[in-house]
């Protein structure tokens, strides 16, 4: 799977960590290259809208919290990120709401943690369903 990759200052350290973990799979670094202060939104938004338009099947974008960077991605036509602290919820937001952006808190997340949420994330399906009936109507909104 292709999938984009992005963090801020705070979730730098996660992020090369999940960058090597992650080598079966295609991965595109929008960066940041340091731990050096930064702006999420500088990151966040290409790799968004690598995701939107296609480049990247999934993305991957850590801050510090998780939060910035989920109301960054969720602000880019046909982004559904989900901000996940646990595996349970990572599988839900994949069955039930197509998640294709994962939002991580980097500075509450050990790397043990974090590897299960990525697994549980990228291993489960899509229910459709009822569910995609709901995003259905998120998609005739963001289209208004």
């Amino acid at each position: 799977m292709k999938l984009a990759i992005a963090s801020d200052h705070a979730g730098f350290r996660l992020k090369e960590q999940l960058k090597k973990y992650l080598k079966d799979h295609e991965i595109v670094d929008f960066g940041t290259d340091s731990e050096e202060s930064m702006d999420y939104p500088d990151t966040g938004f290409p790799a968004a809208d690598a995701v939107s338009n296609k480049e990247c099947e999934r993305g991957i974008l850590i801050c510090g919290t998780g939060i910035g960077m989920s109301i960054v991605a969720n602000k880019v036509k046909g982004i559904r990120a989900s901000l996940c602290t646990s595996r349970e919820v990572a599988i839900l937001t994949r069955k039930h709401n197509n998640s294709n952006i994962l939002a991580l808190p980097g500075r509450f997340l050990d790397y043990k943690e974090a590897t299960e949420i990525v697994d549980a994330w990228l291993n489960t399906e899509f229910e459709g369903g009822r569910h995609q009936l709901r995003l259905d109507k998120i998609a005739a909104r963001e289209n208004k």
